[in-house]
């Protein structure tokens, strides 16, 4: 049996175009189709795409705001002989434009919830710089990925979240908190829960993804992920009740994260430095290499050219007897030495022979 071919669709950001022609909001073009208004946020940002019915469904949607959107057009009663020479097809982007418009359309986004993510302003920056500077490091991998946006986000989320930070000096001590207190209230809520839910959170209520992209991002399985997101919610309604709804807690994690006013660098700057950090480590490489290499030819030269045996350690001889040390003296022994104390030490008297 011969599976029907699937509805077509228009691109996405034809859908969200069509969208805003027709005056609707993503929560009644949710209603619509019947799918929730995160599901067609990542709809109309390409992450996904309906299958089944509901695509049939959100098909004849577009198409219908589409033929409302498409003015009337006058009846041509006599033939037009003029040409239209077509248009020339727009140049390839280089790979520094594509880069750029990556690092524009990402890049304000990302440090926005690298904040939510560790509650500092300059790290957030710093990890966004650092994955895109990566991302231009490995731009031939980056450009042909079925989501480039987000291959930098879980980069930049890696090195967010490391916990290799807190022997920084400069990131020992905490930053000063959000102005307000509501938003102060929230940021230390989200900084006491555990990594994995705290990214599992910002990626499904913050940045909008389904469940089975979360679960993929975060490396976990589906179902880990949904105890994750639930576990996280249910430890910020516990001590902020008002954000037991999850489109409350979207909009407030929307509004805490614009708030701060955080700014990326400017995308020149950071191809700039992801060429020099590759410079020096490529000079470093070939450093180390140069001196492995001198090391190893003065050990070759330094090496005996032959063989010395060792020398063998000393044998233990047998049968030597034991030494034998002076004992005490006798009565005997005792009395001529004292005797021969007693004597001259001069000698013996001589003795005059007698004439006769």
């Amino acid at each position: 049996m011969k599976q029907s071919p699937a509805t077509p669709l228009p691109s996405p950001k034809e859908r969200r175009r069509l969208r805003e022609a027709g005056s609707l909001t993503q929560a009644q073009v949710a209603e619509r189709v019947g799918v929730t208004r995160e599901m067609v946020r990542a709809w109309e940002s390409g992450r996904t795409n309906p299958r089944g019915r509901k695509r049939e469904v959100y098909a004849k949607l577009l198409g219908t705001l589409a033929e409302e959107e498409e003015p009337r057009r006058p009846e041509v009663t006599e033939p037009q002989e003029t040409l239209v020479e077509p248009a020339p097809p727009a140049p390839p982007l280089t790979p520094a434009q594509a880069f750029d418009a990556l690092y524009a359309f990402c890049a304000p986004a990302l440090v926005r919830q690298a904040y939510l993510l560790t509650g500092r302003r300059e790290l957030a920056r710093e990890s966004v710089e650092r994955a895109f500077q990566l991302a231009w490091q490995r731009w031939p991998e980056v450009a042909v990925d079925r989501d480039p946006a987000g291959w930098v986000r879980a980069t930049a989320y890696e090195y967010a979240l490391s916990p290799w930070h807190r022997f920084r000096p400069r990131y020992r001590h905490p930053e000063a908190p959000p102005a307000d207190a509501s938003d102060r209230a929230l940021m230390a809520v989200l900084l006491r829960l555990p990594t994995p839910q705290r990214r599992t959170l910002v990626l499904y209520d913050g940045v909008g993804l389904d469940l089975p992209e979360t679960a993929a991002e975060t490396e976990a399985s589906t179902p880990a992920a949904a105890g994750r997101l639930m576990n996280a919610r249910e430890a910020i309604a516990a001590r902020l009740p008002e954000l037991s709804d999850p489109a409350e807690l979207h909009r407030r994690l929307t509004e805490l994260a614009a708030t701060e006013r955080l700014r990326a660098a400017k995308p020149p700057v950071v191809r700039t430095g992801s060429e020099r950090r590759a410079r020096f480590w490529t000079r470093a490489a070939i450093a180390f290499t140069v001196a492995l290499i001198g090391t190893t030819a003065l050990t070759v030269r330094t090496a005996p050219t032959h063989y010395e045996p060792p020398i063998a350690p000393g044998a233990e001889i047998q049968g030597v007897p034991e030494r034998v040390a002076q004992g005490p003296l006798s009565e005997a022994e005792v009395d001529l030495r004292e005797k021969l104390r007693g004597e001259m030490t001069s000698g013996p008297v001589r003795l005059t022979p007698l004439s006769r």
